[in-house]
Order: C-alpha cells, then structure tokens, then sequence
C-alpha cells in the first residue's frame, strides 16, 4: 500500500458481499416560487458535490489536520462497506482518498489455570452444611443471579463489538480543504447540514436504531451546535445516554433524512441506510 493513492484496495475476505442498489421511488417535484426564492435545504441528489461537504464528517466523528496550507480530513470506520462509499465520495470530490486498517485492542489475557488439580479438588466443606447453603436461596437470589448473567452476556457482546475490524478513511492533504480548516471549528455554531454533508455523515457512522435513525459522534466535539444544525435541518435529535451519537426519532424526521442524503449506495446494506429501515 506504500506509495499507493486513490481506489483503496481492500481484500475480498474482509469486505462484504455485494448488495444490489436498492430500486427507490423517484421523489416529488419540488415547485420553486416565481419570486425565485431559493429552498433553504437541498438534497445530495441536486447540489453540486464540494470539498466543503466534508462539514458533515466533523460534525460526526470525522478528525481535522492541519499542515502548512493544507488540511486533511480522516475518520474511524466499523465496517468496510463505509470504506467503499467514503472513498467514492470523496475521490468525486476531487480529493486523493486513503485508507488503512485499525489494530484492534489487545485482548484481555485469560486468567491462569491454579497448578495441579486443584480445580477438582472435593470441597473441605461438611456435606450437611452445603445442603444447609443451598437452602437458603431464595427468589430473590435466583433472579440476581439471572440478571447478573445478563449482564455478563451483554459486556460479552460489548467486547465482541470492540474485536471486530475497523478500518479509517482519510484524505490527502489538500489545500482545496485549507478553506474548511480556517473556519472549523468557529463555523460549526452556523453549520448548514445539506443533503451532501449529512449523506457523508450516515456513511461514516449512521445506523438504524428502534424508532429512529442514529449519528454517531466524536465525544470531544461541542455537541450543542451540531444539535441546532440538525435542528434547523428539520431533524431534531436526541442525545444518546453515553453521549455517542445523537438519534433522529420518528418517522417523518428518518423520511426526511433519507429524502436529504439521497438514494443508496451500491456497496451500502439496505437495512444500514436511512427508509431502509423502519421506524
């Protein structure tokens, strides 16, 4: 890969298999006023794709650098169908796109077997005693027990989660993003979430969650201002729990928002985009 730009080239064993475009219902003529006042929101769909649309990266959890008088943008991935339509889209951006894949942590080492047979040694313990413990369990005991297991089962899944291939997508330096770089983060408070910003930020980190839509985050970002971007975007969110991502509840808002990022990408999984899954 050294020396390599552009087209990533990622091995067949790690990427998915291909999913056929989703056939999507051409949305309605939108009648523009003969004041010539212009829509105050576009989708990706009819604006001109920009090196600017990169705003929706960093609104997410997409990374800024700086060198000399140029700039690049990178972001952590969790899959490598995101690999494929970020690099699409930014290489239609006119930008030379990377990627590389993320060392997984290191997993925790399993505790030592005790020496010997210790592990079948028979219990010092008086018989009538055990049976005397045993008694004493109650309901209440057996549901902790229950929820205790649950618990473990759900930090199980939490670490499987954690293991599974990452990947990050970055640009080049470039000074056509030198511009975006100047003004962010100071912009942000004045963020203007189009169609092509937000279609980048649901390939980077969105996800279908119950009820709604999810858009993930970088939790050192001032969230408040990409909430009234969303806001004024007509797609109120609300904070996740751990501070996360910010979930777009309801049917109308995810319609909207699968109206403003546009049709699927070929590469992307149908229950991944938004109106792909339900709400």
């Amino acid at each position: 890969m050294d020396g390599e730009t552009g087209w990533p080239l990622i091995p067949r064993e790690v990427l998915p298999a291909p999913v056929p475009a989703a056939k999507r219902r051409p949305l309605p003529r939108v009648e523009v006023p003969e004041t010539g006042r212009q829509l105050p929101f576009f989708g990706a769909e009819t604006t001109e794709p920009s090196p600017t649309d990169l705003a929706g990266l960093l609104a997410g959890p997409g990374r800024l650098g700086r060198m000399g008088g140029t700039a690049r943008v990178s972001v952590e991935v969790d899959a490598a169908w995101r690999v494929h339509v970020l690099v699409a889209e930014l290489v239609a951006r006119g930008l030379v796109a990377h990627w590389r894949p993320v060392e997984p942590p290191a997993a925790n080492p399993p505790t030592p077997e005790p020496p010997g047979d210790e592990r079948f040694a028979p219990s010092e313990q008086d018989p009538e005693e055990e049976v005397a413990e045993t008694d004493k369990l109650s309901t209440g005991d057996a549901a902790t027990a229950v929820q205790a297991a649950e618990a473990a089962s759900g930090e199980a899944e939490v670490e499987e989660a954690e293991l599974r291939p990452r990947f990050e997508v970055l640009t080049a330096y470039s000074s056509r993003l030198i511009g975006l770089a100047r003004a962010w983060p100071e912009v942000s408070e004045q963020l203007f979430l189009s169609g092509p910003r937000l279609r980048l930020w649901v390939a980077a980190a969105g996800a279908p969650v119950p009820g709604g839509y999810a858009l993930g985050l970088d939790p050192g970002q001032d969230v408040a201002a990409i909430d009234a971007a969303l806001v004024r975007a007509g797609l109120a969110g609300r904070l996740s729990d751990d501070g996360t991502h910010l979930r777009i509840m309801g049917k109308r808002r995810v319609r909207r928002l699968a109206e403003l990022v546009g049709e699927r990408p070929e590469a992307a999984p149908e229950e991944m985009w938004p109106g792909g899954a339900p709400a």
